[in-house]
């Protein structure tokens, strides 16, 4: 049966895996109301869980230490409490080998090398090239369908991160190229981004996988 996290957890967790954001983007991540969200955001504040912080006429929250160990804790207790964790496991081990391609394909959208210069900027004028890279996208679109069914299958705010990627691909395939790695929009990049910091987050784990 899958779990489905409280309010208050859903909220923190928003931050986390967002990085920085308004009242109303940390709402909409997972569907809240955004007056509730304001005030759970205003009580773990008081808790020292989160900071606001503006810079350059943007405002937004984020994570203290004190509210990533919380988050954390929460997490391993949420995810304990399913039985289920050998299963969310597992689908962080087949999620790495996809990470590293999408790492990759980000890379070769941003750079094509040139004689002589392996750092050259992708110009975008070389239709082979990029048709390669959404390619490589594609083939992590697929693979990533019946991991996301899995995850929430077992915690149900794992749910989205598919149609999120495959409507970014979407764009992107359709000529939008900012839809590959942009992180102001709800790009492929930005995607896995959270995919990644929401498993490793709770699994317990960091970005080198310790």
């Amino acid at each position: 049966m899958t779990r489905e996290s409280a309010a208050d957890l859903l909220v923190l967790h928003a931050v986390r895996v967002t990085g920085f954001g308004d009242t109303p983007v940390i709402a909409r991540r997972y569907g809240l109301d955004p007056a509730e969200t304001k005030e759970m955001l205003l009580d773990a504040e008081a808790r020292g869980w989160v900071a606001y912080s503006s810079f350059a006429g943007d405002g937004g929250w984020s994570l203290t230490e004190a509210g990533k160990a919380e988050n954390e804790r929460r997490l391993a207790e949420e995810l304990a409490g399913t039985g289920r964790a050998d299963e969310v496991h597992d689908v962080y081990r087949t999620f790495l080998p996809l990470n590293a391609i999408l790492q990759r394909a980000c890379t070769d959208w941003q750079l094509r090398p040139a004689d002589g210069d392996r750092l050259a900027v992708n110009d975008h004028s070389d239709p082979a090239w990029d048709a390669g890279v959404l390619h490589e996208l594609a083939n992590v679109d697929r693979a990533l369908k019946p991991l996301a069914d899995r995850l929430a299958r077992v915690l149900g705010r794992f749910r989205g991160y598919d149609t999120r990627f495959s409507s970014a691909l979407a764009r992107a395939q359709a000529g939008d190229g900012g839809w590959v790695d942009r992180t102001d929009v709800d790009s492929c990049h930005r995607v896995w981004f959270e995919l990644h910091e929401d498993l490793i987050a709770t699994l317990g784990l960091t970005r080198d996988g310790s």
